[in-house]
């Protein structure tokens, strides 16, 4: 069976939970950064495997919602108070 998923081409959200989306991405980033850092001072093979799946998780999740944001519009306060 299959299905189909539709959405909307543009979601809305509000400025306050974009600022916590904008800081979730900022966030998973500099942990990114911090984890791929400390490979170099790993010794055991598997250890290093699984940290770099570990960043491989983080910049992932930070570019997934990157492109929610992208498909979002910010609601303005007319769009909010018809709803």
């Amino acid at each position: 069976m299959k299905t189909t998923c539709t959405t909307p081409d543009r979601l809305e959200n509000n400025p306050r939970f974009r600022r916590t989306i904008e800081n979730r991405i900022a966030q998973l980033e500099r942990d990114a950064d911090l984890d791929e850092a400390q490979i170099a001072k790993l010794d055991d093979v598997d250890h290093i495997r699984r940290h770099m799946r570990l960043v491989v998780a983080e910049r992932t999740e930070a570019l997934r919602m990157r492109l929610l944001l992208d498909r979002a519009a910010i609601r303005s306060s007319k769009t909010a108070a018809i709803r």
